[in-house]
């Protein structure tokens, strides 16, 4: 592959910020939640480079089929993998858990995914064309190449929608949640391609849930707490785990052990979580999957007795998308009263909607 820009190569990356930056020539897009994705392409040979520099084109084959049907015969382009979940009576929307499934060692099941859920890809930068690097190029013009280079795509490729009007990203920022993005990016109008640097800025949604702490997990360094296993109560009455709470320092880990001892209990019996087991699509908090090889997912169970309020930026189906951020303590909470009404429930909306530009 002889390009003038050759993998690997960082992606540029966003500082997250508070609000959403106004400034002259600022350009917004929306924020997908999905694997950033560098797409290098030379005449038939085509890599997807991950935000790690991993390659991911074994996993994605469909995505090599579109990059070669649709991109120009040079070029790199900077962009995002994701999966959209189409299902009858319900709005297309971003679906990460599907996306995560698609990285599996074995060819056949890899086959079978991209057949089953497809992903696309959405450009939203330009890097290279033909025998022409354009890092140093500032975005404005980077982003006008890409629009002609782009100019005939079809779903399942897609060009970013953008806008440099700060009310229409405040819109997007309250609506396209709903559609299962993440938040708003911005980009400097005088901005170059930094690879690996923090030069654009992004906004996200962030929330407080109450949780029930009904376990934890010891810490890989030693006999200290490494993460809090978090519930909320169902509709029907059962502590659903929803995720965890970590990146405690060292000192807090000591201390949280022994504000956890008095609710230790030896063994389930009784314990919410034990009527678990055995129950067809729920994820225990020691379950293992492939995201987990090689790490003990052992924990030790709490009466769930205490009451934690922890940050949180949006849910992948019933649990947390994220590790949520330890907040404080609330005993003035009574455990049964956390449950999910108290989350914030996003507008519905269309991802395909968003793709065409239609809001």
């Amino acid at each position: 592959m002889e390009l003038p820009v050759n993998p690997p190569l960082e992606p540029m990356l966003a500082k997250s910020v508070p609000e959403i930056p106004h400034a002259a020539g600022m350009t917004y897009e929306p924020k997908w939640d999905g694997f950033r994705c560098l797409v290098f392409r030379d005449g038939d040979q085509v890599e997807l480079g991950s935000r790690g520099g991993k390659t991911m084109q074994r996993y994605f084959p469909e995505v090599v089929e579109q990059v070669l049907g649709q991109l120009p015969r040079r070029c790199v382009v900077d962009g995002e993998l994701v999966v959209i979940r189409r299902e009858p009576g319900a709005l297309p929307r971003l679906d990460f858990e599907q996306l995560q499934q698609r990285i599996h060692p074995a060819a056949s099941r890899v086959r079978r995914l991209a057949e089953e859920t497809p992903a696309e890809f959405i450009a939203f930068d330009l890097l290279a064309i033909d025998d022409e690097a354009l890092l140093t190029a500032p975005f404005p013009e980077r982003q006008a190449r890409l629009a002609g280079a782009l100019a005939g795509v079809t779903p399942p490729v897609h060009l970013t929608p953008s806008t440099t009007d700060p009310a229409v990203a405040e819109h997007w920022f309250q609506i396209f949640e709903g559609a299962g993005l993440d938040g708003v990016i911005a980009k400097p109008p005088d901005l170059p391609y930094a690879p690996g640097k923090r030069s654009m800025f992004k906004v996200k949604h962030a929330r407080t849930a109450d949780c029930v702490v009904a376990g934890f997990r010891w810490h890989k360094s030693g006999p200290v707490v490494g993460s809090l296993l978090l519930g909320l109560y169902d509709e029907q009455g059962g502590l659903r785990f929803v995720g965890v709470s970590a990146s405690f320092t060292a000192a807090r880990r000591r201390e949280l052990l022994d504000e956890l001892e008095p609710h230790r209990v030896t063994d389930l019996t009784g314990h919410p979580w034990a009527e678990w087991a055995g129950e067809p699509g729920t994820r225990m908090p020691g379950a293992v999957s492939r995201w987990s090889a090689g790490k003990t997912l052992e924990w030790q169970p709490l009466r769930p007795e205490l009451v934690v309020e922890v940050g949180y930026d949006a849910m992948e189906g019933d649990r947390f998308r994220h590790t949520a951020q330890f907040k404080r303590w609330r005993p003035d909470r009574d455990p049964r009263s956390c449950d999910y009404s108290q989350l914030e429930q996003p507008i519905r909306y269309d991802v395909d909607q968003v793709l065409a530009g239609n809001q």
